[in-house]
This record gives structure tokens, sequence and C-alpha cells, in this order.
């Protein structure tokens, strides 16, 4: 037989995949992957189930339902004081991933040099690379996961066509600074080229700590692609919405990627989706500071038992060193016994790193899940450390 695409070939299942099968197999409370174990609001809920029956569930526009396409728009005039035209500078997208994949496609061309940030989200590199682009990559350290400008500085050339920026960043819970974004955009700037914006986690951000999309800053409304994710801002990740805002001279290309990956996205949870973007404020208010109480609850709980837990600014992710409490093997190896032995599932770090001499002592927790589960795994996972300590002082 003749070979198959030899970088799909190439591309392992995905870390999440993998773990929520063993955890599946265990029995095990799934801390790994990054889903709510809760619905979203009601009246969203509501809305979608509404729109199935009110007649019109045939193709939807290739761009998004007007009514989403303006409740974008309206979003960003809201939250950031950007304004979008709804006609012309939005695309809504079969979820944030597809988005990315489509804004990454509009700009890049065989040979164009892409930067990205280590620890990235595993769907990144692939696709940059099944679009015979060139992976530059530059490695943010824990624990404060501060920008490095030198490194940064220096993955820009001749070719650089693009960034691609996670921010709150998945899996560090990073928020980039004022000052780290600047820095960005004069890098953008000095060498004229783009920046696809990965900003689903926008909403959820802790401890007075607030997203500001790399768009807003001077001169760089043309050269960004605004990717956000409905399924992260209401709790429902299985409806798979996301949305690009970005110039209309970009929008077009943005739109072709579009219906050459899905076309369209069903249109009942399209016109759900703007019922939830013009919730109002203390709905937004609600959800950071209730995932806040949760990540306060897990990352707490995880430092009594012993472990060095970072900080977390945003996202749904709180990151552990494993050394802390006597683990001697790597994050991989942890996060099996941790899943097989204590029945509670995280993720390895060194799953988000591409390069060599990834920091290979960290797990990422999710703590997207109600308050019961936690404080069950928090208990399990207890029981285990201390198991294991009772276990070395026999030895």
């Amino acid at each position: 037989m003749q070979p198959q695409n030899h970088l799909l070939s190439a591309t392992g299942t995905t870390i999440f995949t993998v773990m929520s099968a063993l955890a599946v197999q265990h029995g095990a409370i799934n801390l790994g992957q990054g889903f709510p174990d809760y619905d979203g609001p009601e009246d969203v809920i509501e809305a979608a189930a509404a729109a199935l029956k009110d007649g019109r569930n045939q193709y939807p526009p290739l761009t998004g339902v007007p009514e989403l396409r303006r409740a974008v728009a309206e979003a960003n005039r809201r939250f950031y004081g950007i304004e979008v035209d709804p006609d012309r500078e939005v695309v809504v997208t079969s979820g944030a991933t597809e988005a990315i994949t489509a804004c990454l496609m509009a700009v890049l061309n065989p040979g164009d040099e892409c930067v990205l940030l280590e620890p990235l989200y595993d769907t990144y590199l692939p696709v940059v690379r099944l679009l015979g682009a060139v992976p530059k990559l530059v490695r943010l350290s824990p624990p404060k996961w501060e920008l490095p400008r030198a490194e940064l500085a220096a993955a820009f050339g001749p070719k650089t066509k693009a960034i691609l920026l996670n921010t709150p960043m998945n899996p560090s819970s990073k928020v980039f600074t004022a000052a780290e974004l600047a820095f960005i955009a004069d890098l953008l700037e000095r060498h004229d080229a783009y920046a696809v914006c990965d900003e689903v986690y926008e909403h959820l951000t802790y401890d007075g700590w607030k997203h500001i999309p790399l768009m807003t800053l001077p001169g760089m409304r043309p050269r960004c692609m605004r990717v956000g994710s409905a399924g992260k801002t209401f709790s429902l990740t299985g409806w798979k919405v996301g949305y690009v805002t970005c110039d209309a001279t970009l929008q077009p290309n943005v739109a072709k990627a579009h219906q050459n990956l899905t076309f369209t996205t069903p249109p009942n949870l399209q016109r759900a989706v703007a019922v939830g973007l013009a919730k109002d404020d203390g709905y937004f208010a609600s959800l950071s500071g209730e995932l806040q109480a949760r990540r306060d609850l897990l990352a707490e709980g995880l430092a009594r038992l012993g472990f060095a837990v970072l900080p977390a600014q945003g996202s749904y992710f709180v990151t552990a060193d494993i050394r802390s409490v006597g683990f001697a093997g790597d994050d991989v190896a942890f996060c099996r016994a941790l899943t097989e032995e204590a029945k509670v599932t995280a993720i390895p770090v060194t799953a988000f790193y591409a390069g060599p001499d990834a920091p290979n002592h960290y797990a990422r927790f999710a703590f997207c899940k109600n308050e019961a589960v936690l404080r069950e795994a928090l208990a399990r996972i207890g029981a285990w450390v201390a198991q294991r300590g009772d276990r070395r002082e026999a030895g």
C-alpha cells in the first residue's frame, strides 16, 4: 500500500484522549481534560432547544447567522472597546480549534515561519506543519512563565509570517501582561507579521487579572485574528461554537478556510450563543468568581498535601510540581500511577512541549468540576500520598 500522510501518521493520539480512556478504565475522577462536569446557563440551553423547532434548520450563512455575528461584534465593543463590522469582520466556526486552523490557513504559505510559545496546546504544531509552514518554538519556563524577550526576538526573522498567541494560556494559566503584549506588538510591526490570538479563556481570569486582547494595542487591529469560544464562556464545550474577529482584509481568507473545513455550524446553537453573549455583566462576573473558588479549593487542597502549586491567573487549570511529594519518576509515570492507584487523572505537562529537555516534573489538574468532585479527588490523592509515604518509610 502507498504510504499515508507522513505528518498525520507520525502524530500520536492526543494525550487528552489517552488519559481520559485510562480514567474510564480505572474508574478515576478525570481532572485531566478541561471540560466542566456541569451544564451551562439554562436560558442558553433553552434557546438552543427552541431554535431547533423554529423551522430554520437548513444551511445557515457561511460566516454565521446574523444574530450571532452581531452579538460577537457587540461583545467586542462591550468588553474591549473594539468596533467591529458584523458583516465583514466576523466568522463563526465549528469550535475554536477550527477557528485557529482557519486563521493559520488564511495567512500561512509553505515555507513561512510561525512563532509558537511553549508550553502549547497540542493541535497548534501539527496544523502549522500540515500547512507546510515552519514552526519556531520559544519556551516559557515555570514557575513564573515570564515571556523570554531575547529568545522571542531571536525567533522573528525575514520569513516570519505569524505568531500564535494563547492568553490566558493553557496549560500554564498565565495571563500576558500589558508590557509583554506591547513587546510582541512591536515585533509584529517590525517584521510585518500577523497574530492568531487564541483567547478562549478570555472571561476566565482571577485575582484581579484582566485579559487584554492583543488587537486592542496600537497598530494591531489589522494584524490580529481574535478567537473566542462559546464552549469555554458558557461551559458548553460539546457545542463546538467558536468565532473569529478580524480585519475586513483578513476575513475573506478566514471564511474561505472555514468553507473548506466545515462550511458552517449548527444554526440553533449559533442563535443560542447569541443569547448567551447578550447576558448581563453579572453572569460574566459570576463565571470567573465561581471558577476562582474552585481553583482555590483544588490549589489549597493540593498544597496541604505537600504539592508545590504554581500560580493560576486564568483558564481551567492548576499546575503542581510532583517532586514536592517525593515522586521520583517523570510526569507521565506520575499521571499513570495517580490514575491507576489513586483513581484521579491529571495531564503530564510534557505533553504540551515539542522541543527537547522539557520540564518533566509537573502535572496539570482541571478545576472546572463540581466542588464535591474536587473534594473527593483531593481525598483520594491524600490517601495515595500517605500510602506512598508509608511505603517509603517501611522500605
